[in-house]
């Protein structure tokens, strides 16, 4: 059952149906391109398709492709009479069938057991804890996992639901005092966007109903959170990391270490609120190094996780998970004494230099800590004498600036020789996708194009 729509009543609807149906749920992407969504609906080939008319309209469907519309499929699903069913589906079947954004090549189609599902919801939400006055806000995109599982959970946990089709700043402000929202999800950049509007406005939020903020999705910049804070200063703000394959959230970074790391002039405890926190009860995490080997705190490498919830797997290559169960996120990173999860980039986009690792992350905190940087992304740029070295793109704030030298400099100071920026280039933004991934590989790819 596909479903390529914006938030709209169609979403739980059909993730439920399909369940009762027995057959997987796959919502698409409906921002890629007329080639990118074309390729996807073939994949999915045969299926019943739900969609709109100006969706459809530029698209040449696939053989086997039955349509129906938005309206006829609320209308036939809201004419039936409540009763009590019974899902034919067993806790190995798949419910989901899920593509990767796509950030590094073509979207692989992530495959999401209904046990997997079930795993995430039981073990991180309370059934029908929600009070009659919650109400949670949905403003990130039915294709992505923070969608499916802020249903789920909703759903699980008698919470009433606000739809966003298309988000902006403003209308969410709205929704949040119009409907007395309760909670939310936002990804960095949506975050950004609400934040800037509040600054533009010099007024208060004035959202008193709202008690939960949770974001992630992508990496959260130190000082949007820390002005959203000073904007919505009685709200808890949670950290939740996860992935497309692990069903949702596996580390949580949560209110109360928010508010320490907040207010806390400690640097090692202020340093929390750029993490992601610690794995929920029910997963486990490690990092390993090149070999294999289970590093110690503060070692750098990829990070592993298992637990019922993570399915590690996709319909192209089948299960990732290796034989004790563990899950190669492909995630770079390292986990502090404490046991706080810091993540420092995608193990692809690691630079190395004469064999050397460096990580993009490390040097992106250092850059956003220059008084005129905005914005920065560290990337692998080709070097003759090294093979890879450090490349930056740099976005300044209004009215600021710095020259390469002052940069480059700013970096050596506080770092290794080897980590200074041997190229720099000067954007306006950089290229994100909707969900606040940014897209690393575009940015290697100019800078390849003007090595050439």
């Amino acid at each position: 059952l596909g479903v390529l729509d914006v938030n709209s009543l169609v979403v739980p609807i059909a993730l439920f149906a399909a369940a009762y149906a027995g057959v997987p749920y796959v919502p698409m992407n409906y921002r890629l391109s007329k080639i990118e969504l074309e390729a996807l609906l073939g994949r999915i080939a045969p299926a019943l398709l739900i969609s709109d008319d100006p969706v459809l309209a530029p698209h040449e469907l696939p053989a086997g492709m039955k349509v129906m519309l938005r309206g006829e499929f609320q209308r036939i699903a809201l004419s039936f009479t409540p009763e009590a069913m019974s899902a034919p589906a067993e806790p190995h079947d798949t419910a989901i069938q899920l593509f990767t954004s796509g950030t590094t090549g073509k979207p692989k189609a992530a495959v999401l057991r209904h046990q997997n599902l079930m795993s995430y919801v039981l073990g991180t939400v309370e059934f029908a804890s929600a009070t009659e006055d919650d109400a949670i806000l949905i403003s990130v995109p039915p294709y992505h996992i923070a969608g499916i599982s802020a249903v789920l959970s909703s759903t699980y946990a008698g919470r009433r639901m606000v739809q966003l089709p298309n988000f902006d700043a403003a209308n969410w402000l709205r929704l949040c005092r119009d409907e007395k929202i309760t909670n939310a999800f936002v990804v960095p950049t949506m975050l950004s966007r609400i934040v800037d509007h509040l600054e533009q406005e010099r007024g208060s939020a004035g959202t008193p109903a709202l008690r939960a903020i949770a974001y992630g999705g992508g990496k959260m910049p130190l000082a949007v959170i820390e002005q959203a804070m000073r904007h919505f200063p009685g709200v808890d703000f949670t950290n939740a990391y996860g992935l497309t394959e692990t069903s949702s959230t596996i580390c949580l970074l949560g209110p109360d270490d928010h508010r320490s790391g907040f207010d806390s002039h400690d640097p090692l405890v202020r340093r929390r609120l750029a993490s992601v926190g610690k794995p929920v009860p029910t997963i486990e995490l490690q990092v390993c190094g090149e070999r294999g080997e289970v590093l110690g705190p503060g070692q750098s490498g990829e990070i592993f996780v298992r637990g019922e919830q993570v399915a590690g797997e996709y319909l192209e290559q089948g299960s990732l998970l290796d034989p004790d169960g563990w899950f190669p996120t492909r995630d770079h990173g390292q986990v502090d004494e404490f046991g706080y999860v810091y993540l420092e980039g995608r193990a692809d986009d690691v630079i190395v230099r004469g064999g050397e690792n460096i990580s993009p992350g490390e040097i992106e905190d250092i850059l956003l800590e220059h008084p005129a940087v905005s914005d920065v992304a560290v990337v692998a740029v080709p070097d003759r004498q090294w093979g890879e070295a450090v490349g930056a793109v740099i976005v300044f704030k209004e009215n600021a600036g710095a020259t390469d030298t002052e940069l480059q400099e700013w970096v050596k100071q506080r770092l290794r020789s080897s980590r200074v920026p041997t190229a720099i280039r000067y954007v306006d933004q950089l290229p994100y996708n909707e969900m606040g991934k940014l897209l690393r590989r575009v940015l290697k790819q100019q800078f390849a194009d003007r090595m050439s």
